[in-house]
């Protein structure tokens, strides 16, 4: 979940590293995801890449820390 996951899952997805990943929870802290295809809007990603990624990912309004960890997602 682009809302919720946390640095090291988002790193966990091919083609994510470091930087890519910094970008999406600073993105996200100031707006959360409503789709997957706002990556478009996030600092190095590209249409390409979003093309790439965007079925590593689903979007799901924000939970708290304790019931998002009860209610891990497949994906990230």
């Amino acid at each position: 979940n682009l809302n919720t996951a946390s640095k090291e899952e988002l790193m966990s997805v091919k083609g994510i590293g470091e930087a890519k990943a910094q970008a999406i929870i600073e993105y996200r802290s100031n707006k959360p995801f409503q789709s997957v295809s706002e990556l478009g809007n996030v600092k190095g990603f590209g249409k390409k890449t979003l093309e790439k990624l965007k079925g590593e990912f689903i979007v799901e309004e924000s939970l708290p820390a304790k019931e998002s960890k009860k209610t891990k997602e497949s994906k990230e």
